[in-house]
């Protein structure tokens, strides 16, 4: 069997169990989900942004995103502020208070990674890291297919 047949699978996979190996650790250190850190992270990032846009580079639905910002600004680790070039609209910033817990994020993330990357050499986890943001790139790089239907190819029955 060809090891790369299951490439989707393992992938996924590794994602689902990173994400609750990390939430585990949060829950416990932080009382945040993987969201609320993503979203704090982000934000931290890429302060000034709107909810919208946001919301497109942590993956979060606006739904969801809107109460995990909701529950942050009441705890004083965000502020919204009016946005200078549309007085509808609404911009996001970190508060001094949440570099704390910025610095805890990072430390459950460095733990889950360690954790999750034992037994690996320092030369094979820069290889790892390689391989995965070359591919990475490739899907960035994909154009939409015309049709969203999966190509896959029909045996006919026999008549």
């Amino acid at each position: 069997m060809d090891r790369l047949q299951n490439f989707g699978f393992v992938l996924k996979d590794v994602s689902r169990l990173y994400i609750k190996r990390f939430e585990e650790r949060a829950a416990v250190g932080l009382s945040m989900t993987l969201a609320q850190c993503k979203a704090l992270v982000i934000l931290f990032k890429n302060e000034g942004i709107s909810q919208k846009r946001l919301s497109e580079l942590s993956d979060i639905e606006p739904m969801t995103l809107v109460r995990i910002l909701d529950r942050m600004e009441a705890e004083g680790y965000i502020e919204r502020r009016a946005d200078p070039a549309d007085r509808r609209a609404r911009t996001l910033f970190v508060t001094p208070k949440a570099s704390p817990l910025l610095n805890q994020i990072w430390a459950v993330a460095s733990a889950t990674r360690n954790e999750i990357l034992a037994g690996l050499s320092t030369e094979e986890r820069n290889t790892l890291m390689s391989l995965l943001e070359r591919v990475h790139e490739n899907l960035l790089s994909l154009k939409p297919l015309a049709d969203s239907a999966p190509t896959v190819s029909k045996k006919t029955a026999p008549r």
